[in-house]
């Protein structure tokens, strides 16, 4: 089986620049620290922002950030901040891997794991704001008595549709069936 290569250009092209500029302005007011390097991806490339963002909301979650060194010490910071993402509550299938970082492959997952922790925060009640994104759902159980149950299952809802009414008079699909004897 041969995968078609994904250039550069379409991987931009799942860039949403408002989600990063509403994810900069996140990271900026959580760590009180301004984006300094230029670009986004630039900024968060060596990964320190955001460690020290998983810091402050969840005080002492990473050891040691690795402000300066080669890729080794990078790779460090990555992984150091999937940990704690996952131990705050981010599920794995919204980690970015560590070369879409590290290499700026696909920034658009790294938004996207900014935007997946910053959803983890609304379930800490520690954490007073600010907020970004969407508030995520939450369960709305319902208990129900036998009584309530069996009523329910008499009615027929109208999703599955109904058939008052229903007939095939008046139906004309085309010429009629002409049957010919004695050829």
């Amino acid at each position: 089986m041969c995968f078609p290569k994904i250039t550069e250009n379409e991987i931009a092209g799942k860039r949403d620049t408002q989600q990063e500029e509403e994810a900069q302005e996140w990271i900026e007011a959580i760590t009180g620290e301004q984006f300094t390097k230029g670009s986004f991806e630039e900024s968060l490339r060596d990964c320190v922002l955001l460690c020290r963002m998983m810091n402050k909301l969840a005080p002492g979650c990473i050891q040691k950030i690795n402000t300066s060194g080669g890729d080794y010490k990078i790779m460090d910071n990555i992984s150091q901040f999937q940990k704690a993402a996952v131990w705050y509550g981010v599920g794995d299938v919204d980690l970015f891997n560590a070369n879409d970082l590290c290499e700026m492959k696909n920034i658009a997952l790294v938004t996207q794991t900014i935007f997946a922790v910053a959803r983890a925060a609304y379930k800490h009640p520690e954490f007073k704001g600010p907020y970004l994104g969407p508030r995520p759902s939450e369960e709305n159980k319902r208990d129900f008595t036998e009584d309530q149950l069996r009523a329910g299952e008499a009615i027929i809802g109208l999703q599955a549709g109904t058939n008052k009414g229903a007939s095939q008079a008046g139906t004309n699909m085309g010429a009629s069936r002409k049957i010919i004897l004695g050829k």
